[in-house]
């Protein structure tokens, strides 16, 4: 099936590894040109040349952190110089800290909102003048399942993450009379990174051992495991690709049947 991605432009943040990674990867396999985006600098680049390689297609790293309120802008500045304009906007970024509602200060809600939800309002906000002069504009948000299934101490993210659902929501209400798309993918338990970091916490916190809170996660998923990174990309690239031009304000889970509601 050919997703008729050719040649189009891409930003999808928070790629240096993760989730993002994949779905960058994807996308420059795919034939799209993309922009990448990680804190680290160095690293960044080396990703981008390495998927420029792999892919044959023109892929640039660009540092910043989503969470600083002046990134989004230079971001998006950046990607439509390299690239000549952007036709699809991935907004991903690493989850806030988890914790009790006791243990969790001020900066850290802050943080989290900073990270979770307004680093895809500044993004999108900033994205839409380009979006907007191409034929086929897409924004896809990255979430998380606790926007239907709050997650047990990560309070931060169920909550915020919620926010950033309604606004993918509402914007695809606002925009598609300007053929401009948005849905979400609400990721479930996917071997990555930042997965392997929290069930470290959780055995830390429960006196357990990583393997053992692996297989407790891995026990409430329907299909027996965690997916792979790639199952994730498979999802996302479709969604903002051309071979999905009717699908809009979808919130999609990608979690091997873990919500257990049937909306």
């Amino acid at each position: 099936m050919d997703l008729g991605l050719k040649n189009k432009r891409a930003l999808v943040t928070g790629s240096s590894r993760g989730l993002g990674y994949a779905a960058a990867s994807l996308l420059a396999k795919e034939g799209c040109k993309v922009a990448i985006n990680g804190r680290d600098g160095e690293k960044i680049k080396a990703t981008a040349e390495k998927l420029a390689q792999e892919s044959g297609t023109q892929v640039i790293g660009l540092a910043g952190d989503v969470s600083d309120a002046s990134i989004p802008e230079k971001l998006i500045q950046q990607t439509v110089e390299s690239l000549g304009g952007l036709d699809i906007l991935i907004t991903n970024a690493s989850g806030p800290v988890s914790g009790s509602i006791e243990a969790l200060d001020e900066a850290a809600w802050q943080k989290g909102i900073d990270l979770s939800l307004m680093a895809h309002i500044r993004l999108i906000r900033a994205g839409l003048p380009h979006l907007r002069r191409s034929d086929s504009a897409s924004v896809l948000t990255i979430t998380s399942y606790s926007v239907k299934q709050p997650i047990p101490n990560l309070l931060i993210s169920n909550s915020v993450r919620a926010a950033t659902a309604g606004l993918t929501k509402t914007l695809a209400l606002e925009l598609g009379k300007e053929n401009i798309r948005l849905n979400s993918i609400l990721p479930g338990w996917t071997v990555t990174e930042r997965v392997s970091e929290l069930m470290k916490a959780r055995a830390k916190s429960n006196n357990t051992t990583v393997e053992e809170e692996f297989a407790k996660q891995t026990a409430e998923i329907p299909l027996g495991r965690m997916a792979q990174p790639q199952e994730f990309a498979n999802a996302a690239v479709f969604l903002v690709s051309p071979a999905a031009s009717y699908i809009t304000g979808v919130l999609l889970n990608v979690d091997g049947g873990v919500i257990k509601g049937t909306f």
